[in-house]
């Protein structure tokens, strides 16, 4: 583990991509500067768990290019221990951000046949997976490649068979597979998990539409102790061991809520990790997914432990 640390480590992996912001609104054929960074929604987790003090390992697949390059700096640099294969034979995938309206963006994936795209059981040591503490898989994984589902797939039946918690999030991306493809594949692996996170549109492509305590009891039913719905604007309820918890979102301006559901779940996850209650979990999951719709970026505005409070100040100067 980074720094010699032997504490409980939360183990996650994916693919992650460079990303490309442009830094005005308007159309993006028009745009004269853009910025350059890295975005995923595994990383994304490993990074917000890290910030607020948990051991995180994120492992993935980049391309022996510049953009692979950064990817493994960006993540290593926020103490994330970084497990990463170069795949000399494929580039790292790349996403574009376009402001279209001030309050619109429209997200552009260049990521097929990307070196993501191909991770591999051999990728991630099965030791890594037995020694951690949780497993956290994403649903984008298995909408990769075959080759990807296999991974994910592999991963947990190692978790599992080592008694160590799964945690899934959903995460449905409709240009990478279709709603039914997507909700063949979740209900395979929902009796598999110990924590399951969807969105309530997610959830429907799993289990149906409904009310969101409904999604929630019908995902519970299918095997998790802990069924979690993200509900944006109207905060986040959780199903945990038949006892129902609801918690309100915290209101903040926002800017980008891109990566607003990552931080989410590293906020619940690192509550979870420290032993506190479920109620306590859904109170950082909403701050730490507010923080992360005050800044433009997939994972930069997530907050560190200390700053929690901060969405609570009275006055805007600390001093």
């Amino acid at each position: 583990m980074s720094g010699g640390s032997a504490a409980p480590y939360v183990l996650t992996f994916g693919e992650t991509m460079a990303l490309m912001r442009a830094d005005q609104v308007g159309p993006l054929a028009h745009s004269s500067t853009m910025s350059l960074g890295i975005g995923g929604s595994e990383s994304n987790v490993a990074i917000g768990l890290r910030r607020l003090g948990v051991q995180s390992v994120w492992c993935g697949r980049v391309g022996a290019d510049s953009l692979g390059q950064l990817v493994e700096r960006e993540i290593r640099a926020e103490g994330v221990d970084v497990r990463i294969a170069v795949d000399r034979s494929a580039p790292t995938g790349l996403m574009i951000k376009e402001r279209r309206t001030p309050d619109a963006q429209r997200v552009s994936y260049y990521r097929a046949g990307s070196a993501g795209s191909r991770i591999a059981p051999v990728d991630i040591d099965d030791s890594l997976i037995a020694g951690a503490g949780l497993l956290h898989v994403s649903g984008i994984t298995p909408a990769l490649s075959a080759q990807a589902e296999a991974t994910l797939r592999h991963a947990i039946g190692v978790a599992r068979a080592a008694g160590v918690p799964v945690s899934f999030d959903l995460n449905f991306r409709g240009n990478l597979w279709s709603a039914e493809g997507a909700g063949s594949v979740y209900r395979d692996i929902i009796p598999l998990a110990d924590i399951v996170f969807a969105g309530e549109d997610e959830a429907a492509i799993a289990v149906g539409p409904g009310e969101p305590e409904e999604l929630a009891r019908r995902i519970a039913d299918l095997g998790p102790g802990q069924a979690v719905i993200k509900l944006g604007a109207d905060g986040a309820l959780a199903l945990v061991d038949g006892a129902l918890f609801r918690q309100p979102a915290v209101p903040v301006s926002v800017v980008d809520t891109v990566g607003a559901g990552d931080a989410f779940v590293a906020g619940y996850l690192a509550e979870l990790m420290e032993g506190r209650d479920p109620a306590e979990r859904l109170r950082t999951a909403a701050a730490t997914g507010a923080f992360a719709c005050l800044v433009p970026g997939d994972w930069e505005g997530f907050p560190r432990r200390h700053e929690l409070a901060l969405l609570e100040a009275k006055e805007p100067v600390s001093r």
